[in-house]
């Protein structure tokens, strides 16, 4: 997407500064969206942003990038100093500054859903085209 796309989602959205803060925020983002809590475990947030009329979200943490790995399903993902996703009921799409391990290979993440008929789970889609279901527990706040 370019910059200056980019650039037009900014403009008009709610802007917080603060990790606290940005952490509130983005949890209550993805709780409000039908998302697990614990979707983002990003450290040292100095920016959230969100605009609710086009759907863009960011995130800009302090370190260059965060790698976590989520325990009860083995899958470390790494998070990009600056995160961006255009945002709906259950869904995070065309998100920009996560990848996932597989193997040797770290795979872009996309996309994030969350199906209707069956809340209590997770689908990740890579930018390769390929996806995987999880528990949505194993991304709880704190896990």
């Amino acid at each position: 997407m370019a910059s200056q796309d980019i650039k037009s989602h900014r403009a008009g959205a709610e802007v917080i500064i603060g990790d606290a803060a940005c952490r509130k925020k983005s949890v209550e983002l993805l709780e409000e969206l039908g998302l697990p809590k614990g979707l983002l475990p990003m450290e040292d947030i100095q920016e959230f942003g969100y605009n609710r009329e086009t759907g863009f979200m960011w995130l800009v943490q302090g370190k260059k990038k965060v790698e976590h790995t989520f325990k009860k399903i083995k899958q470390t993902v790494s998070y990009a100093s600056e995160v961006t996703a255009f945002v709906e009921k259950g869904k995070l799409m065309k998100i920009m500054g996560v990848k996932t391990k597989e193997l040797m290979l770290w795979l872009s993440v996309v996309e994030v859903y969350v199906p209707e008929a069956s809340p209590d789970k997770v689908t990740f889609k890579t930018g390769t085209g390929l996806s995987d279901t999880f528990d949505a527990a194993a991304f709880a706040l704190g896990e």
